[in-house]
């Protein structure tokens, strides 16, 4: 058994595939019968809703990591306040951790609730130019679990991307749970019918870290999702006193900077530990705006500007083509 989910593992045709869910690598794998269904993009008539309803969202950014922990959800927030601090763009955060919505606390939006208008659900606004989504909004209470099996989760990502009214939007910044499973499958599916600009990848520097971002490489280059660049997290700790600088997660095999080099994919940056961020999320605070001189605010916005620039590209691409 073991030899022969190495072997369908490593032969795994992509979603991408005509042969997706039908080959004969498939047979016993757990996604098998989306990709069967079609997870290589929506059926005509759902990807004219959801072109319609994101048509004016320029540019979408997937937020993943391959383990929990990672610090990818800090990530996501303040990569959408950080890209929200010039008044002039509009960013969207969506967070489609169905079973760990974290978001809400981290924007200071706990205890918020979705509304509907004629146009359709309507955000939840950190900022005039910051609206935010989530499924922590439908909960009767943050402490709720949601027990839910695929089918429902992916029913819940569809409706957020075709019945919220983002309205004109500079940034999408999709929150994704770790792994490479069903939402993961649903969101690319989905935005398909659009485009995506690429994932931003976040690890820690040891090794049990790395392991799982490998794979959520290659679950990348199945389902051909631009890869824009790994930020590796929690990279060192500077003492604010003595300034000695900690490895707190030993890089044992190289950390993110020789695994990058070994996949050919970009490192965006390194953020250093800093205790201010964790407090920063748990009051619902932007730690960029919080701790300005910070050597972890700087790293933010440093990556944060790659990945501007990356985009920025990228359109620039696509219009060239089109």
């Amino acid at each position: 058994l073991a030899a022969h989910l190495s072997l369908s593992l490593a032969e795994c045709p992509g979603t991408g595939s005509a042969q997706a869910g039908r080959a004969a690598a498939c047979q016993g794998c757990p996604n098998q019968g989306l990709c069967a269904a079609g997870a290589a993009g929506p059926d005509p008539a759902e990807a004219a809703e959801l072109r319609a309803r994101l048509r004016a969202v320029r540019h979408t950014v997937l937020v993943l990591s391959g383990k929990g922990g990672v610090g990818k959800s800090t990530f996501s927030a303040l990569l959408a306040h950080g890209l929200a601090a010039d008044e002039t763009k509009q960013v969207a955060l969506l967070d489609i951790d169905i079973c760990g919505p974290s978001i809400p606390k981290m924007m200071g939006l706990e205890g918020e609730q979705v509304h509907q208008s004629g146009s359709g659900w309507s955000p939840v606004y950190v900022e005039e130019n910051l609206g935010v989504m989530s499924v922590g909004f439908l909960l009767s209470s943050p402490d709720d679990a949601v027990i839910w099996r695929g089918p429902k989760k992916n029913g819940l990502i569809k409706q957020f991307l075709r019945d919220v009214d983002w309205g004109e939007v500079d940034y999408l910044i999709v929150d994704t749970p770790p792994g490479t499973s069903d939402e993961h499958l649903s969101i690319v599916q989905y935005l398909s019918a659009t485009h995506i600009d690429g994932a931003v990848i976040v690890t820690t520097p040891q090794e049990v870290s790395l392991q799982d971002v490998r794979k959520e490489i290659n679950f990348c280059r199945k389902v051909k999702l631009p890869i824009i660049g790994v930020v590796e997290n929690m990279s060192g700790f500077v003492c604010p006193k003595c300034k000695n600088e900690s490895q707190i997660f030993p890089p044992t095999t190289g950390g993110a900077e020789k695994m990058c080099q070994n996949l050919s994919v970009s490192l965006l940056g390194k953020v250093p530990l800093d205790p201010q961020i964790g407090k920063s999320c748990d009051r619902g605070q932007s730690f960029l705006a919080e701790a300005p001189e910070s050597p972890a605010t700087l790293s933010y916005r440093n990556i944060i500007q790659r990945i501007q620039e990356y985009c920025e590209q990228h359109h620039f691409q696509e219009e060239k083509i089109m």
